[in-house]
């Protein structure tokens, strides 16, 4: 049976599913959507467990995501540079020892080192101390880097060699002692009561993030405009800014809506000589001071990988380092660069885990590099290098601290928790290889 031109120029717009014409029309990220999916799905299935077991669902309370957020905040923000590791084609193992080291270092300076000279308590300890502690990250991800690019050792030796390396260099420095406590100020990036923004400080911060996904969509139209690159469909473009608006002003009714403990109000109020009225007083933690840290890192990470050359270099050495040389990147001294950048972020990491514990230990950071190598993984930076998104790795933590936090809730014990993560980062890696093989 013969097709008329008509009925066989027509047939593709018939194939075409609404939901393939909507994801089109709006360009959102497939890998994205299905991330967001797994983690409802997550979320949802330890609400229902525990409700199911114990007859009320923890899991879906503003309490338990709020903690979940500044949980997720030390892992996410060393995650972003793990994305840039990955798609290079290499590895990091020693980010875990190095933020223990970091810790340490810090510990060190703000417990027995500035009290001596500047005085206890003084405002200028806790900037010396931050300060101290990147700079120690960034320096130990240089030598890395280099030991890497310059003498040719590959990245898992190194690294590997550098997680043994800075546990036991961390164990040295304080003795195996922990040391505390952290200074007042310090102790405030780690969160808590005190260390976040309140309701007000959050509606800032929501009205600022509205302000900028509508700037955001409005400079992209013109720019597209600019330079005769289609357009979005104007709906699309609506539908985008009313998306992401949505989810900013739900983040702040939510965090909003987890008060400060009765016991830490009745002393607040009695230090401030507050009346408790006679419904009680109730105040709202708002937004994490880690968690706007790590909001921090992933807009200047996403930027910096997708607005300068320094990320467009990143990009073209892990889709083909041979044809990045030819092309007069300096790869080598990129590698030293990126592994800075890692130990960088990997130090402020260092300041949200020892700000929230209160304290610097020598085990503080065990085990993190698997979290952060599976959080990369899961969010979609491939193994084989060239391809990731630094907003993939923040969900991919998000997705490993869910799991952890759950698997808690529900009352699994740490041998089953170890045996989830795992089996989840096998199948990360193998959902990857499925995808890039159906996008060839």
């Amino acid at each position: 049976m013969t097709q008329t031109p008509s009925s066989s120029g027509q047939s593709p717009k018939r194939r075409e599913s609404a939901a393939s014409r909507f994801l089109h029309a709006t360009e959102l990220d497939t890998r994205l959507l299905g991330m967001v999916a797994a983690l409802a799905m997550i979320w949802i299935g330890f609400h229902f467990f525990g409700l199911f077991k114990t007859g009320f669902g923890a899991f879906l309370t503003p309490r338990n995501l709020w903690n979940l957020s500044v949980q997720t905040a030390s892992i996410g923000i060393m995650a972003t540079g793990m994305v840039l590791v990955i798609v290079t084609r290499n590895i990091d193992l020693s980010v875990g020892s190095i933020l223990g080291f970091c810790a340490i270092a810090m510990g060190m300076m703000q417990v027995h080192i500035l009290p001596q000279f500047l005085g206890l308590g003084h405002p200028a300890i806790w900037i010396i101390t931050v300060i101290f502690g990147m700079a120690v990250g960034t320096v130990i991800g240089a030598l890395h880097g280099w030991l890497i690019a310059y003498l040719a050792i590959p990245a898992f030796i190194v690294t590997l060699g550098g997680l043994l390396v800075w546990r036991g260099a961390a164990f040295l420095v304080a003795r195996g002692e922990t040391i505390s406590p952290v200074d007042a100020t310090f102790a405030l990036l780690g969160g808590g009561p005190y260390g976040a923004v309140g309701a007000m400080g959050s509606w800032i911060v929501g009205l600022i993030g509205c302000a900028t996904v509508i700037y955001m969509i409005v400079a992209g139209r013109r720019k597209r405009k600019t330079f005769g690159f289609p357009q979005r469909p104007v709906w699309a473009e609506y539908f985008l800014s009313a998306l992401g608006c949505g989810v900013i002003v739900g983040a702040v009714l939510l965090v909003n809506s987890y008060y400060w403990p009765r016991g830490i109000v009745r002393a607040y109020a009695a230090e401030n000589n507050i009346e408790i009225p006679e419904g009680g007083l109730f105040i709202s933690h708002g937004f994490a001071i880690p968690v706007l840290i790590l909001l921090g890192v992933g807009i200047g990470m996403t930027i910096l990988m997708n607005r300068t050359r320094f990320g467009r270099y990143v990009f073209a050495i892990g889709g083909n380092p041979e044809a990045a040389k030819l092309a007069g990147i300096n790869t080598r001294w990129m590698t030293v660069k990126i592994f800075a950048l890692m130990g960088l972020l990997t130090g402020l990491s260092s300041v949200v885990a020892s700000a929230r514990l209160g304290s610097a230990t020598n085990a503080l950071g065990t085990l993190d590099e698997l979290y952060v190598i599976a959080a990369a993984v899961i969010g979609g930076t491939s193994l084989a290098g060239g391809v990731g998104t630094i907003y993939g790795a923040i969900l991919g933590a998000f997705v490993m601290q869910s799991l952890q936090t759950g698997m808690v809730l529900v009352g699994f014990d740490a041998a089953m928790q170890q045996i989830v993560v795992g089996s989840v980062l096998v199948l990360a890696v193998y959902l990857d290889n499925q995808y890039r093989r159906a996008s060839k």
